[in-house]
């Protein structure tokens, strides 16, 4: 096994104050080129843009009253906006949940109802949307950073005694060290980008890990990745 092969993974957490600006974006991009310039791997788990969680919440309310076109055009605008300052535009993978979003609200709108598995599904939005973005912001300056799906790497443990709103809201996770997967992230590079707080259960639905499940993820991350840090 060589040197690099055998490198450490660190896992570098962050919240969604941390990922709402340039001059955040700018302190990410540093501190993640020192540990790879220490000899690490890097993984990046973030959370959503900040006030984003609230504002899907905020969206599904307003898709069961049938009143959800300005709450997604809020939604849309914020993220264009921090696109702009950092200088990426938008992409078809961002437009695309945009349109899942408005998708999944018209849904609501004409059922008037919303399954828990609905809601993971839209507040995950929250987290994909903030990695999209920042792994284009950290291409942007040199920094080949993967971005990777965390629901291919954090599985939800199946709990008879919680409630279908517990399973999917607040999920637990297995934590086992992961050779495997390990393996699979050291594959796609040095500095992986991945959502904080969502995962998969055995059906391969999205499930949430609970408010400020991020760092939730980075710790079960951290722990599948046997990181040193």
């Amino acid at each position: 096994m060589t040197e690099r092969a055998a490198a450490p993974w660190i896992v570098l957490k962050f919240g969604g104050t941390s990922v709402s600006s340039l001059a955040n974006w700018k302190n990410i991009a540093a501190v993640a080129k020192r540990r790879q310039q220490e000899g690490a791997r890097v993984l990046i788990v973030h959370s959503a843009v900040s006030g984003i969680t609230d504002r899907l919440e905020r969206l599904l309310a307003a898709a069961l009253a049938g009143e959800h076109e300005a709450a997604i055009a809020a939604i849309e605008a914020r993220h264009l906006q921090l696109c702009d300052e950092l200088g990426i535009g938008n992409s078809p993978r961002l437009a695309g949940y945009f349109t899942e979003l408005r998708q999944i609200a018209q849904g609501v709108s004409l059922m008037r109802e919303v399954s828990e598995r609905t809601r993971a599904r839209v507040m995950a939005n929250g987290e994909l949307m903030a990695t999209e973005i920042g792994s284009r912001y950290l291409a942007s300056v040199g920094m080949k950073a993967q971005w990777w799906d965390a629901r291919e790497g954090l599985f939800a443990i199946e709990r008879e005694a919680a409630s279908t709103r517990g399973n999917y809201l607040s999920a637990t996770c297995d934590f086992t060290p992961d050779p495997v997967l390990a393996g699979k992230l050291a594959g796609l590079g040095d500095l992986v980008i991945t959502q904080g707080f969502i995962a998969s259960n055995p059906a391969g639905d999205t499930v949430l890990l609970g408010r400020g499940g991020s760092d939730t993820s980075g710790a079960y991350f951290a722990a599948k990745l046997s990181a040193s840090r």
